[in-house]
């Protein structure tokens, strides 16, 4: 892989995340779908806001987090992602680039404010996630930095992107500007809500080519193909990709399939599980930062794995510790040459 100066290029909602630990009845009294994430209106969110209690603040969205999680494993990273000239974008901004993150996408002039996503962690670490898209829905192929795309070894982006509906000209453009480079794009399918209504276009980006690397959970990987069989949806998604698909199976750990060739890895031990938020933004950082180094597929999934498992054992989706620091990580990580 020729050298560039950016290893992964993220494309995503730019929201704030809002999260409060809840008992499980405060999800059936606010009518909230346990560990989904429901798009919710200005007033929805408001009211939520106002209930939920103490919370901590931060930005996030799930492609933030991957970057994020990218360059604390010692990676270069790069975000497009749209936030309003408010308070919480300003918040957005700053936290973002203090990770040393490049971001430079132009604000929002005016309405709508900046997004925000309720996140709801119960006590079994779950999260349940209602989000207001607010700004997020004004990116576009305008906000496509080319140089920046040309630059950026991987161009990853969110399948949530695909509820946005300017941003999926936006992506497609990243996409070919991405692939004239001679770079490689992926993206995550983010929730199995999101895989069945755009389940046919998912599909489409994966077999024409558009994207050539696809990560998944377990649940996700079973709504893109209709079925119960795991075994039957890992099979049918390593075919579909164009080089590689991840499907992540929580403390079964996780397959990467390549060009027919399954490899099955496993989870990093958690010693206390408290927030579920981010496990499968901070997998795929590990596998992109090690994919980008040129490691084996099996080294990057260990990665993946071990930032997983560090981020769920805090509360928020962002490392609060450098993750190349983690003596696992940097065991791989002094492979690189």
């Amino acid at each position: 892989m020729a050298a560039a100066d950016i290893d992964v290029l993220t494309i995503g909602n730019a929201i704030v995340d809002i999260i409060a630990q809840v008992p499980e009845e405060f999800l059936a009294h606010h009518d909230v779908t346990k560990g989904a994430m429901t798009l919710i209106d200005t007033a929805r969110a408001t009211a939520l806001y106002d209930t939920m209690g103490p919370a901590v603040e931060t930005s996030g969205g799930s492609a933030g987090n991957t970057v994020a999680g990218v360059v604390s494993l010692g990676g270069r990273g790069a975000y497009i992602g749209k936030v309003s000239s408010d308070t919480l974008g300003t918040v957005f901004t700053a936290d973002i680039r203090a990770q040393k993150v490049v971001y430079e996408t132009r604000p929002l002039a005016g309405e709508p404010p900046t997004a925000r996503s309720m996140i709801l962690v119960t006590p079994d670490g779950e999260r349940s996630m209602s989000t207001y898209l607010g700004a997020c829905v004004e990116l576009g192929p305008e906000d496509v930095d080319a140089a920046l795309v040309a630059s950026a070894k991987v161009t990853y982006f969110e399948g949530y992107l695909w509820d946005p509906p300017r941003a999926k000209d936006a992506i497609r453009l990243a996409a070919r500007i991405a692939h004239e480079h001679g770079r490689e794009v992926a993206m995550t399918l983010s929730d199995s809500f999101c895989v069945h209504r755009y389940r046919a276009e998912f599909l489409d980006l994966m077999r024409s080519g558009t994207v050539d690397i696809v990560f998944a959970n377990e649940a996700e990987a079973l709504a893109l193909y209709e079925t119960d069989d795991l075994d039957e949806a890992i099979r049918r998604i390593g075919e579909d990709t164009h080089r590689i698909a991840c499907v992540t199976r929580s403390e079964k750990g996780c397959a990467v399939v390549e060009k027919g060739t399954r490899i099955d890895v496993v989870a990093t031990p958690v010693r206390q599980l408290l927030d579920t938020t981010g496990a499968g933004d901070l997998f795929a950082s590990g596998f992109l930062r090690g994919y980008t180094a040129n490691l084996s597929n099996e080294d990057a999934a260990k990665l993946g794995t071990i930032a997983a498992a560090h981020i769920i054992e805090q509360i928020g989706p962002r490392p609060q510790q450098r993750l190349a620091l983690l003596p696992a990580a940097a065991e791989i990580l002094a492979r690189i040459r």
